[in-house]
């Protein structure tokens, strides 16, 4: 058991947070009284302590001393201020875990007084045990810590560890971000449904449905999704007439620019953390 008599404090106990939580106590990873969560708001700490049994301080400081895990789960905008106010609470802590975007491993390490970082990046089906997140380590963690942070990171779904703190502005871009351009399509073929004349409830259980189905045969077929979409695109039907349409519109590369704009921002929130110090 990498958690076994494991003490993680979250800094910040929003949606995040909460999802790390839930999985963690669900699957038996951690018990309540192995977390404590921190948050300036009571009535959400009260919440939490209602749903899994955790602890609860409005105090970072308070909440991350004695913690062997200090989850930093905070918007990346005030990394700074939280870190001030911790007052080097993290700083003997086995290891410092980072899901904020952007935020870079040379900062959490300045700001945290810590040289052992996690740094990663969830998205938000995290909360359901279906996320994928992808993250690394700093050299200075230890197998035991690596072991802990893969632990903590599986309770939110799937996990992928890189070994180039790079790939983490990338997987910002396009699954951090990814579930914002799904939903837009998702949005867009329900209006279309409703334009075409079926009602809201039936567009949406089609859309829906649609996509969990063609998500699953993707993954379980293990094709590449060139092929898959040639299945259903027969010469000179409904499928083609629509692509034709859509690759006239510039689809892919819409959606290629998006990614690389959500790519060029994660840096630039990087750059102002660092500016910070």
């Amino acid at each position: 058991m990498a958690l076994e008599n494991t003490k993680v404090a979250f800094i910040g106990s929003g949606v995040m947070a909460e999802a790390m939580m839930k999985g963690l106590v669900h699957q038996g990873l951690l018990t309540g009284d192995q977390i404590v969560a921190s948050d300036p708001r009571k009535e959400r700490g009260h919440e939490l302590v209602a749903r899994y049994g955790v602890n609860f301080s409005a105090n970072n400081a308070e909440a991350a001393h004695g913690a062997q895990i200090v989850v930093i789960s905070t918007k990346p905008q005030v990394v700074g201020e939280v870190a001030k106010s911790m007052a080097g609470a993290a700083k003997d802590a086995s290891l410092v875990l980072s899901i904020l975007a952007g935020v870079r491993i040379s900062t959490l390490q300045k700001l945290f007084q810590n040289p052992s970082i996690v740094r990663a990046m969830p998205n938000t089906p995290a909360q359901i045990g279906q996320g994928i997140t992808v993250w690394t380590a700093t050299s200075d963690v230890a197998q035991a810590q690596h072991d802990q942070a893969r632990a903590l990171l599986g309770a939110l779904g799937d996990e992928i560890n890189v070994d180039d703190e790079k790939y983490l502005d990338m997987a910002t871009a396009l699954s951090g971000s990814g579930p914002a351009y799904v939903f837009l399509v998702m949005e867009a073929l329900i209006d279309a449904g409703v334009h075409m004349g079926f009602s809201r409830r039936d567009a949406e259980k089609l859309v829906l449905q649609t996509m969990r189905g063609s998500v699953e045969y993707a993954m379980q077929s293990n094709m590449h999704t060139a092929p898959l979409r040639n299945q259903v695109t027969s010469p000179g039907g409904t499928s083609a007439a629509a692509l034709y349409e859509l690759e006239k519109g510039g689809l892919r590369t819409v959606i290629a620019d998006g990614v690389w704009a959500a790519f060029r921002r994660s840096i630039e929130l990087g750059d102002a953390s660092e500016q910070k110090l």
